[in-house]
């Protein structure tokens, strides 16, 4: 019998916070993160489930994030994998920058396409940009054609779906339970392909920081439905606070 998923976005950031385009810049939890996170951790604890292996992305606001969440489980101990491909999108030029600035300079329609359209990048950076990856330690074992400047939705699955093939594939297929904790836009990706969204459809799909998704399979890894841990009063409250946050200006 197949394992079981739980997808979360890491808890609040930063920037977040301060409604400024992330990517892969590495902006720690703010506080209401960092309570996210424990939250996490109860609500994993209150389902009873037990993940046998976690995945995260480099970057310090999902490592954080699940740091916290096993040791609000007692499960510190737990085997966890890093890897870059599980990174949020890349707003390659947006990044560092204030979105109702952003959208005051180059008009809300084209912030709009950037942001939410699923086949269009935002201006990448300059490949000798000094915020290119190529420059960043942490992707020193990376080839540089594989390093994005800038990518569309469309391109975070494609760099997500090596991951979900040989980490996460095979672990469900054996039996294990498989914790992801990343960001709003590479578990997105993976939503997309698990449910077999249409392009429209993941637009439209939100995911609130902090709060656990859990997938369950059947034969063949084909969902068998997904449902956010929590109380759905909260939870649809989060979920509309993603929805207006996105379409601030």
């Amino acid at each position: 019998m197949p394992g079981k998923l739980i997808l979360v976005r890491h808890g609040q950031s930063l920037w977040n916070l301060e409604n400024r385009f992330t990517g892969w810049v590495d902006i720690d939890l703010s506080e209401q993160g960092r309570a996210e996170a424990v939250q996490v951790g109860r609500e994993l604890l209150a389902e009873r489930l037990e993940p046998h292996v976690a995945l995260t992305s480099v970057l310090k606001r999902a490592i954080r994030t699940l740091w916290i969440a096993l040791d609000t489980m007692d499960r510190m101990w737990m085997p966890v994998e890093r890897s870059w491909r599980l990174n949020e999108r890349h707003y390659g030029a947006l990044q560092g920058l204030d979105k109702a600035e952003t959208a005051a300079k180059h008009g809300e329609g084209q912030v709009k396409i950037w942001r939410r359209s699923y086949d269009i990048p935002p201006p990448a950076l300059a490949a000798d940009d000094p915020r290119h990856p190529r420059f960043d330690a942490r992707y020193a074992g990376v080839p540089a054609a594989e390093l994005p400047a800038a990518e569309s939705l469309r391109d975070t699955l494609a760099r997500v779906l090596p991951d979900w093939h040989q980490r996460i594939a095979p672990r469900l297929e054996a039996g294990q339970n498989v914790l992801v904790v990343a960001h709003g836009n590479s578990l997105r990706a993976l939503v997309k392909m698990l449910d077999g969204m249409s392009e429209g459809e993941i637009i439209e799909f939100n995911i609130p920081t902090g709060v656990p998704m859990l997938y369950e399979f059947g034969p063949k890894l084909q969902s068998a439905g997904r449902r956010f841990l929590g109380d759905p009063a909260a939870i649809a409250a989060a979920q509309e606070s993603v929805r207006r946050q996105g379409e601030k200006k």
